[in-house]
C-alpha cells in the first residue's frame, strides 16, 4: 500500500509540473503580413484576430505602428491604424496582440491632459492608475436607472430659468460656427456645480486645446478635471477612442457616487470620425454621405451618460453639435435631437445682435424640466417663451413700422417685454447667476403680478 500512495504521489507531482509547464507557455499567434494600403484602411492576410483588437504592423524604420481591427472580408482584415502611417511596406509583419479597449482609470487623472490612448500631453509622468475600465463601458438597465429628479445650477440664467437642466440630464448645444458655443460651455464648465469635470475635445483645433484648458478651465477648475484631447489632425479611430476614453473615466467617477459633468466637444466630429471609418471600409453612405454605422454608434455613447443604477452618482452630459450653415435638418443634429434629453440651440440672429449667450428660446427645448421645476416656474417659463415667440413671428412687421398697435394683444404684450427679455437673456461671461436668482429675475420680468420667491 505504501508504494501504491508513493506512485501517486509521483504522478501527482509530474502532472503538476507539467500543468506549470504548459502554463507558462506563450499562446502561438498566427502572424501575417500587410497586403494593401487603401487611403486609412490597412489591409492584412495570414492572421487571426477579433474586431476591436489591436494588431502591431512593422514599419521599415524599425517602429511598430498600432492598428485596430475595424472589419474583415473574408480571410483579409481591415485594420485603422492609430497614429501615423509613415514607414509602411508591402508585405510588412502584422502581429496580432492583446486588445487596447480599454482605460486606465483612478483618482490620478484629475489634473491631467491625456490624448485618446490615455497617454499624458502636459509632459507629466504617465498617471499612476492600477484600474482598468472597458473602453466601450456597459449598458445600464433601463429600468434600474435613477430618474432626473434634481435640478442643477449651471450658472446661466437663461437655462436655469427657462430651460432648467436636471442633474443626471444629456443637453446638447445646437449652433453654426461663430455663434458662441464654446463661449457658452466654457461658462457652464466653470459654474456648473460637480464634484469632477471630464472634458473631451474631439475633432476640434489644437490651439483650442490650450486655451480651454488654460483660459476656460484655469488652474483651480483642472485640479478637479480631466481633459482628453484628440484634435482634428489625428487620425478618425483615435477620435472616436477620445470620446470613449471620457465616458469611460466619467463612468469610473460616477460608479464612485460622484457627481460629473461631461462636455463632450463636439458630437459632430465623432460622427465624422466613424463616417471616415466605414467610407474606408466600403460601408454604404446613406443620409448626406454617412453610413449606418454612424447612427447607431452616437446613441451606443449618448447613453451611457446619465444618472447611475446603483448608487448617488450621476453624469451630467453636455454634447455640443456643430449645425452646418444653420441647418438644424442635417442628419447629425436630427439624431442628436432623438438621443438627447433636450437642446439648445443658439441664434446667429441674436449672435449678430451682439446677444450672449444667443440662445433660441423658439427652437429650444429641456425634456426633463417639467419633472425637477414646479407649475408656478413651468407657467412663467412658458409665458416668456410665448412672448419671445409672438415678437419672433412678427419681427419684420414690426421693423419696418407694419405693424399697427392694438391689432393683437398678444404681440402688443411682446413688444412691451421685448426689450427686458433680451436683457433677460444676455450675460457676462465672467459673471454667473445662481438659480434661486434666475427664478427671482424670471419673476421680474413678468411683473409684479408674475413675481415670485426663489425659496
Amino acid at each position: 500500500m505504501t508504494g501504491v500512495a508513493d506512485s501517486r504521489r509521483g504522478w501527482a507531482r509530474r502532472l503538476g509540473e507539467s500543468r506549470a509547464r504548459i502554463e507558462a507557455l506563450q499562446l502561438l499567434r498566427a502572424e501575417g503580413q500587410l497586403s494593401r494600403l487603401v487611403g486609412l484602411t490597412l489591409e492584412a492576410v495570414g492572421c487571426e484576430a477579433a474586431v476591436g483588437g489591436r494588431c502591431l504592423v512593422d514599419g521599415a524604420d524599425g517602429r511598430q505602428i498600432e492598428a485596430e481591427v475595424v472589419g474583415f472580408s473574408g480571410e483579409r482584415l481591415f485594420l485603422m491604424p492609430t497614429g501615423q502611417m509613415r514607414g509602411l511596406m508591402p508585405g510588412a509583419r502584422v502581429l496580432p496582440a492583446d486588445a487596447v479597449l480599454e482605460a486606465r482609470v483612478g483618482t490620478d487623472l484629475l489634473g491631467r491632459v491625456l490624448d485618446g490612448a490615455g497617454n499624458p500631453l502636459d509632459g507629466r509622468p504617465p498617471p499612476s492608475c492600477p484600474s482598468r475600465r472597458s473602453l466601450m463601458g456597459t449598458p445600464l438597465n433601463p429600468l434600474q436607472r435613477r430618474p432626473i429628479r434634481d435640478p442643477l445650477d449651471v450658472g446661466v440664467r437663461s437655462i436655469n430659468a427657462l430651460l432648467t437642466v436636471g442633474r443626471g440630464q444629456r443637453l446638447g448645444l445646437f449652433a453654426g460656427s461663430g455663434i458662441g458655443k464654446t463661449v457658452l460651455l466654457g461658462m457652464m464648465t466653470r459654474y456648473t456645480e460637480a464634484d469632477v469635470i471630464v472634458v473631451g475635445l474631439i475633432g476640434e483645433r489644437g490651439r483650442e486645446v490650450q486655451e480651454f484648458v488654460n483660459d476656460t478651465l484655469g488652474a483651480e477648475g483642472l485640479r478637479r478635471a480631466v481633459v482628453v484631447a484628440t484634435p482634428a489632425d489625428t487620425p478618425p479611430l483615435m477620435r472616436l477612442h477620445g470620446a470613449w476614453l471620457a465616458t469611460a473615466i466619467a463612468e469610473h467617477f460616477r460608479d464612485q457616487g460622484m457627481q460629473v459633468l461631461l462636455l463632450v466637444d463636439s458630437l459632430t466630429r465623432f460622427a465624422q470620425a466613424q463616417r471616415e471609418i466605414g467610407l474606408a471600409i466600403g460601408e454604404p453612405p446613406t443620409t448626406k454621405g454617412y453610413p449606418p454605422s454612424v447612427f447607431a454608434r452616437l446613441p451606443q455613447l449618448v447613453e451611457r451618460a446619465g444618472n447611475s443604477d446603483r448608487g448617488p452618482g450621476s453624469i451630467t452630459a453636455l454634447y455640443t453639435v456643430l449645425v452646418e450653415g444653420d441647418d438644424q435638418a442635417d442628419p447629425i443634429a436630427d439624431a442628436a435631437r432623438a438621443i438627447l434629453d433636450g437642446h439648445a440651440v443658439l441664434s446667429r440672429q441674436l449672435a449678430e445682435a451682439g446677444v450672449y449667450p444667443a440662445i433660441d428660446l423658439e427652437a429650444s427645448i429641456s425634456r426633463a424640466m417639467h419633472q425637477i421645476t414646479d407649475s408656478e416656474h413651468q407657467a412663467l417659463a412658458a409665458r416668456v417663451r410665448q412672448l419671445y415667440a409672438s415678437y419672433q413671428h412678427h419681427r419684420d412687421l414690426i421693423a419696418v413700422g407694419a405693424y399697427r398697435r392694438g391689432s393683437d394683444p398678444r404681440v402688443d404684450a411682446a413688444i412691451d417685454h421685448w426689450p427686458r427679455i433680451v436683457a433677460f437673456l444676455h450675460q457676462d461671461m465672467r459673471q454667473p447667476v445662481a438659480f434661486a436668482r434666475s427664478l427671482q429675475e424670471l419673476g421680474s420680468l413678468l411683473g409684479d403680478a408674475g413675481s415670485r420667491a426663489a425659496a
